[in-house]
């Protein structure tokens, strides 16, 4: 590991422009490429006090051992030296946009003589037009069978294309008019690619004059009554309009945009993009990637938008690819820094202005949000393969295991969450999970005691006291053995944990191999001092600490530091995370009924008893406000006095609020 202080270059020998900066190893390897609107501000912050740094940037400055710069003139030329080198070099400490799978694409291959269409999965290659990326590859053919019907192109590979020709029989597509037959020479090669140009210009979203042509023609042939031909036209009309239904208008206005959500926590992201091109959706994208470095939404969206609109650009210009790569729209979810530069830099790659915007109403706001549906739907089954993966939870376990030095795997782990509001409501959660799953049904709720006069830590400390407290209880206090059973001596106990009435294991009686606690060392060292209090030494304790990611085990002065890749450290997330989820969930609901039970603060002759049973019984306190006061009092332990008081009460309320 090298000492980063060993090749940080003098203050006063960096310049204050802007620039783009690489990072490189022992070996010359370029590990990260950045740019800055000043780069000796940048820089310097990469040599702070290493114990201030994030976990992975600190990796990265203790794994390389130069940094070099390049200064530019304006931010646009940042960009783009930007995007070239990371594009050269690859940097395996930078975030790259790299589809999670390979989207399939429609081909047209408009360098051979007789264009072929087809399903294309690959590198982009000179004189092929591609059309998509689509989700799935029947989504293609299915759109192809439809449009042959009006466009009738060949398909077949080249093989079969050849044999057909020479044996002078066209294949079954040619019989039933899915294509024209070029191989046994029924169109020339300019009919073929006239029609291969139409079917082309209607993907590229000019539907609306290949619909216009087709309802004139029918027309036509009405007039000049040539039925059959008419009924012919008027089935490809049809067809064409299935297609189009299949393609929904999410833009009334036809705007051609690219619409961007992402969905994210500390260590990953999801990314999904819409294509829309004449007010409809053309194509579908995502990608999950892993942030090597602290990366806010504004920074995502600036990367994404050089990076992916940079690789889009270069791909169709391999490819001689007609269709415009960048769009006149980027819808995204909050707006880059740098917005100015990447729209200058987007426009020159364009040729025409390009915009970077923030929907805020109407149809494309109504998109984003769609989008961003999309994006968290993927991130939580990407997250869900992840946990479902039998191999990589066992892996998880391991790791655990080795990293926190325990001398087996944990297979049952206990996580402890703390919610609150300033101190009010204070509440904790308790989660189970076994064999990297959850076990809701052992799932346990907490309301802290004293609230007001503990911390964080102490609230910890209170809900490790109760549980263990419990699991000693429930499995101490068994019946002694009869005597000459031969098992133990009379008068100890015996802990099973068993219910004897129900046969069935009491709530806390099974300990986890491994207590996790939402914090880092003081809240740690909290709980390990109640365990060691009880007399507990079979239970790990360890703290996950949100804002780095880190490890804290009791006493260590240092956190353990797992890798960004790890299975491990991504199920500790996960277990925090559903801890966080579950006393959320049951902060809120007490606030709520807080909230709602407020109403009927200050009744005369209603204490907390009576105010609980009043909301049992009628379900809320709308329905009590509904109810008369011969109602009230027929609940158990009311009277006609306090029943007449909550309702007197109950409506000045209400008439306070109308005035």
């Amino acid at each position: 590991m090298a000492d980063p202080s060993t090749y940080r270059p003098a203050t006063g020998t960096i310049p204050e422009s802007p620039g783009v900066y690489r990072f490189s190893d022992p070996r010359g390897r370029v590990i990260y490429v950045g740019k800055a609107k000043s780069l000796r501000q940048r820089l310097n912050s990469y040599f702070a006090d290493l114990s201030g740094l994030h976990p992975r940037t600190r990796q990265m400055v203790t794994t390389a051992a130069k940094v070099e710069w390049t200064v530019v003139g304006t931010e646009v030329e940042a960009l783009q030296l930007e995007y070239n080198w990371i594009k050269e070099y690859d940097p395996r400490f930078n975030v790259r946009y790299r589809d999670d799978k390979s989207y399939p694409v429609l081909a047209v291959t408009m360098h051979e003589e007789y264009p072929r269409l087809h399903v294309y999965r690959g590198p982009r290659r000179k004189g092929v037009r591609y059309f998509g990326p689509y989700a799935h590859a029947w989504a293609i053919r299915e759109t192809l069978d439809l449009l042959l019907r009006v466009f009738p192109a060949r398909t077949c590979s080249t093989g079969v294309f050849k044999r057909h020709g020479q044996i002078g029989r066209p294949c079954l597509l040619g019989y039933i008019d899915k294509c024209s037959a070029p191989c046994v020479g029924t169109v020339t090669a300019d009919e073929h690619r006239d029609i291969v140009e139409n079917f082309s210009d209607f993907l590229s979203g000019r539907t609306d004059r290949m619909v216009r042509q087709l309802e004139r023609e029918m027309a036509e042939a009405s007039e000049n009554l040539e039925f059959e031909r008419a009924a012919r036209l008027r089935d490809d009309l049809g067809a064409l309009r299935r297609a189009l239904e299949k393609q929904a208008v999410v833009l009334g206005d036809g705007t051609d945009a690219d619409v961007v959500a992402f969905a994210e926590d500390e260590l990953e992201a999801a990314v999904q993009v819409f294509h829309v091109r004449g007010g409809r959706v053309r194509g579908q994208r995502g990608w999950v990637i892993d942030k090597v470095e602290p990366t806010d939404t504004e920074q995502l969206v600036e990367r994404f938008v050089s990076q992916f609109y940079g690789e889009q650009h270069a791909l169709a210009g391999a490819a001689d690819d007609a269709a415009q790569p960048v769009p006149k729209e980027i819808l995204v979810p909050v707006l880059p820094s740098d917005t100015p530069a990447l729209e200058r830099w987007l426009t020159g790659l364009r040729g025409s202005k390009v915009q970077i915007r923030v929907p805020q109403r109407g149809d494309k706001r109504d998109l984003a949000a769609t989008v961003a549906r999309n994006a968290k739907e993927a991130f939580a089954q990407h997250k869900l393969r992840r946990a479902g993966d039998l191999t990589a939870r066992s892996a998880a376990l391991q790791e655990i295991q080795e990293n926190l030095e325990l001398d087996q795997a944990p297979l049952r782990i206990e996580c402890i969450d703390i919610s609150h509001v300033q101190g009010t409501n204070v509440v904790a959660s308790l989660v189970v999970f076994e064999d990297g799953l959850p076990r809701k049904s052992e799932y346990r709720r907490f309301e802290i005691r004293d609230a007001a006069q503990e911390g964080d830590v102490a609230s910890i400390a209170e809900v490790v006291r109760r549980r263990f407290r419990r699991y000693l209880a429930e499995t101490a206090d068994e019946p002694a053995p009869t005597e000459g059973s031969g098992e133990v001596a009379p008068g100890d106990t015996v802990r099973t944990g068993i219910d004897p009435e129900t046969g069935r294991p009491k709530k806390f009686a099974y300990p986890p191999n491994l207590l996790v606690v939402d914090g880092a060392k003081p809240q740690v060292d909290a709980a390990a001092a109640e365990l060691a209090e009880l007399g507990i030494t079979d239970v790990a304790v360890c703290g996950l600490a949100k804002r780095l990611e880190e490890v804290w085990l009791p006493h260590d002065t240092d956190p353990v530091i797992l890798s960004r890749t790890s299975e491990g450290l991504y199920l500790l997330q996960r277990i925090r995370d559903e801890a966080h989820r579950f006393a959320i969930t049951y902060h809120r609901q007490r606030r709520s009924q807080g909230m709602t039970a407020s109403a009927l603060d200050g009744v005369p002759g209603l204490g907390p008893a009576r105010k609980q049973a009043l909301l049992k019984h009628f379900g809320s306190v709308r329905k009590v406000r509904a109810a008369d006061v011969d109602e009230i009092a027929g609940v158990p332990g009311f009277g006609r006095r306090t029943a007449e008081s909550v309702v007197a009460a109950l409506h000045a309320g209400t008439e306070g609020e109308k005035a």
